[in-house]
């Protein structure tokens, strides 16, 4: 690195010479043209200019040698990748044998959870597979998996948003538009992840599985279809179950599976002498240092770490909690809009796992490594490594999500106790006694890591099996509930504190929001405040172009979020003199005295004319439940006089329920007030929606 610094000292020395050399030029006596022309001036003045920059204020992208230390990843011992990785993956696969390829689209971690089982699952069946992330390969080469003799693709793909391929699978997806390969006898297999109280539902994986078929492909087996509403582990385990005997009868190969546990990962522990401490993960997403030395941009994997200057409570009573949040963002380059979301890293509960070292007799604080078995792989650690125990239960491993059926079939094999270990083996076969059984015990009590350590006391699995096993923590996305036009240096949220009994008493809390709710910021002066790791994920949630087009928006409970962001937007152009359309709010809550969040800011703005009207829905104020869909169907032609006249309707918050029953109402209005069938009002709703004017932001 000295030698790059030194380079950059010797161009900065001769373009200072050869500005030197031009300036001491001189005209020949015998020209009469000017010494220097104006075009001369305004090129050396320009040069001039750039190497004063150059030389005082351009940060040197070569850091010194201390820099240069913290920022560095050094790995005393572990596999370095191969020749072949750079060679394309098709390479790698002949080179190590391999006839099976996955690619995964993963928002959340789940789909890559998926494949990496899946890669599992082809070992145990005697064949050898490769996960491969689309956004890390050359996808041009895959119609060469041809070449290799008994070859499969396998897609593992999420579908994020209003249909979306995830963000790693966009490329990809584009790929598959574009129809210019030709993917004639490529075997393949789908499985689609998504969530069924969503409109589209699992669209990415049915348009892969019907895309590879029009360019030719072979599918070896039937789409399989995940909902993440019901029991996506069960639905995965019944495809893949039927998925390898097929596989096998395919490529003639017996259908016998080697039992056992395939690790994917060697585990090194260290000694504190013999591991530079400079070289540790403390917690950072990916970076190491990255939340000592912030540098712009922050994206997924360079969070921004946001002192927290606000955290108050907005309900005025009853039995929850209902926070609101204000993130600095001043001086961080940070820019989004009113609709965006914004990603926050959040760290698990410290007692939790306290708990957890405690019951497997563990050091926390025992420093280790996990390395790849696959040198191959992309994915060199399953976390940011080297670090300890301590900080990978903390801020690496998701401890609070219910065990899959596949790390309980791996924790069965550390059972001393013989009823132990068939219990554990019921609940991760795919029998129907053994689904049901794992749907009651596991899912519907959500039985966490610690609850089943805690209640199969003769399970010890190694930590370092554990944490090869446990999937990522990942980050909650909250929708954000201010405007840059009003708050340009501060991203403001609003959320209710999880917290919940399970079937069998225990207290489950939400990691995110039991985490945020500590974030107080500190009055005093000169004392820190608390801080989050953050970043801005954009989004197609969007006011109309036009401020003269009018807007519905419905947001019971903190659905209202975004639409808090929308109306300081509307009431920035109104107080700059614009012609703003009507802007129309819908929202409920369970009582106007507990839990009206924003109640003094909306019932302002009603009062100055930024709100057009102000609808609000008390279910358990009156005797019979009123909710905001029945304030829309009460209100017919006002929502029929907005869609008639250019305008856009927004929904934000329960997708299971509420976003059904407004979408129903919506299609009962457009039926009765613009005379169309139930079938036209349907499809007048739909094209809506394709036009980006009726829009739903919802979770479930």
């Amino acid at each position: 690195m000295r030698v790059v610094s030194n380079h950059r000292s010797s161009i900065d020395f001769d373009l200072f010479t050869a500005l030197f050399i031009c300036l001491k030029m001189e005209t020949p006596p015998e020209e009469s043209t000017p010494f220097l022309s104006t075009l001369d001036l305004f090129l050396l003045s320009a040069l001039a200019g750039f190497l004063v920059y150059w030389f005082f204020f351009r940060k040197d992208e070569t850091p010194n040698d201390e820099e240069f230390k913290k920022l560095t990843v050094v790995q005393p011992t572990g596999i370095q990748r191969s020749a072949s990785f750079e060679a394309g993956f098709i390479a790698r696969m002949k080179k190590a044998g391999r006839n099976i390829a996955i690619l995964y689209g993963s928002q959340t971690g789940t789909a890559e959870e998926f494949a990496g089982r899946l890669a599992k699952d082809a070992q145990r069946y005697g064949m050898k597979a490769l996960v491969l992330d689309p956004e890390e390969m050359n996808i041009d080469d895959l119609p060469q998996l041809t070449e290799i003799e008994n070859s499969l693709v396998i897609f593992c793909m999420a579908t994020y948003g209003e249909g979306d391929p995830t963000d790693n699978a966009q490329d990809f997806y584009d790929w598959l538009q574009q129809g210019e390969t030709k993917l004639n006898g490529l075997r393949y297999a789908v499985f689609g992840l998504g969530n069924k109280t969503y409109e589209h539902y699992n669209l990415m994986g049915e348009y892969v599985d019907r895309r590879m078929a029009e360019l030719g492909g072979d599918r070896v087996y039937t789409l399989g279809l995940g909902d993440d509403d019901t029991n996506i582990e069960e639905d995965f385990v019944t495809w893949k179950e039927g998925l390898w005997p097929v596989v096998c009868q395919k490529f003639g190969v017996e259908a016998s599976v080697e039992d056992g546990s395939f690790r994917a990962y060697t585990y090194i522990k260290y000694d504190s002498d013999e591991i530079d401490p400079n070289t540790v993960y403390k917690g950072e997403v990916a970076r190491l240092h990255s939340y000592k030395n912030q540098r712009p941009p922050y994206d997924a994997k360079n969070p921004y770490l946001s002192p927290v200057i606000v955290n108050k409570e907005l309900h005025k009573g009853g039995d929850r909690s209902c926070m609101h949040i204000e993130f600095n963002i001043t001086g961080s380059r940070m820019r989004y809009e009113a609709g965006d979301h914004v990603a926050v890293y959040p760290t698990n509960n410290v007692e939790m796992v306290e708990k957890i070292g405690k019951r497997l007799n563990l050091d926390l604080d025992t420093l280790f490594t996990l390395n790849n078995v696959d040198e191959d792989s992309s994915k060199r650690h399953p976390f940011p490594c080297p670090t300890t125990f301590r900080t990978a239960l903390t801020h690496y491993l998701d401890i609070s999500h219910p065990l899959r059926t596949n790390i309980l079939h791996e924790f069965a094999e550390y059972c001393s106790d013989e009823k132990d270990k068939e219990f554990l083996n019921l609940l991760s076969s795919a029998t129907p006694e053994g689904k049901k059984e794992y749907q009651h015990w596991v899912m519907d009590s959500r039985r966490h890591l610690l609850a089943i350590l805690d209640e199969v006391p003769s399970c010890n699995p190694p930590i370092d099996h554990i944490c090869e096993l446990l999937p990522r923590l990942q980050a909650r996305y909250y929708s954000i509930a201010s405007s840059p036009k009003e708050h340009s240096n501060s991203i403001h949220i609003c959320a209710v504190v999880v917290e919940y009994k399970t079937l069998d008493g225990r207290t489950n809390y939400g990691v995110a929001t039991n985490w945020l709710k500590n974030k107080i910021p500190v009055p005093a002066e000169g004392v820190p405040q608390p801080t989050v790791p953050i970043y801005v994920r954009k989004s197609q949630f969007r006011l109309p172009f036009k401020v003269s087009h009018p807007v519905i928006m419905v947001g019971p409970g903190t659905g209202l979020a975004p639409f808090i962001g929308f109306i300081q937007d509307r009431a920035f152009h109104k107080r700059n003199g614009k012609d703003v359309g009507k802007t129309i709010l819908y929202f409920g809550c369970r009582k106007q005295s507990e839990d009206f969040i924003y109640e003094e800011l909306l019932e302002d703005w009603k009062k100055e004319g930024v709100l057009t009207e102000l609808n609000l829905a008390f279910s358990r104020d009156s005797e019979k439940k009123v909710y905001v869909q029945n304030l829309i169907e009460n209100n017919k032609q006002s929502v029929w006089d907005v869609i008639d006249n250019h305008g856009h309707i927004y929904v934000c918050g329960d997708a299971r329920h509420m976003a059904r029953d407004v979408h129903d109402a919506i299609v009962d209005i457009v039926c009765e007030c613009g005379g169309k069938t139930h079938q036209q009002a349907v499809d007048f709703v739909k094209a809506l929606m394709n036009k980006g004017r009726y829009s739903a932001d919802v979770w479930s």
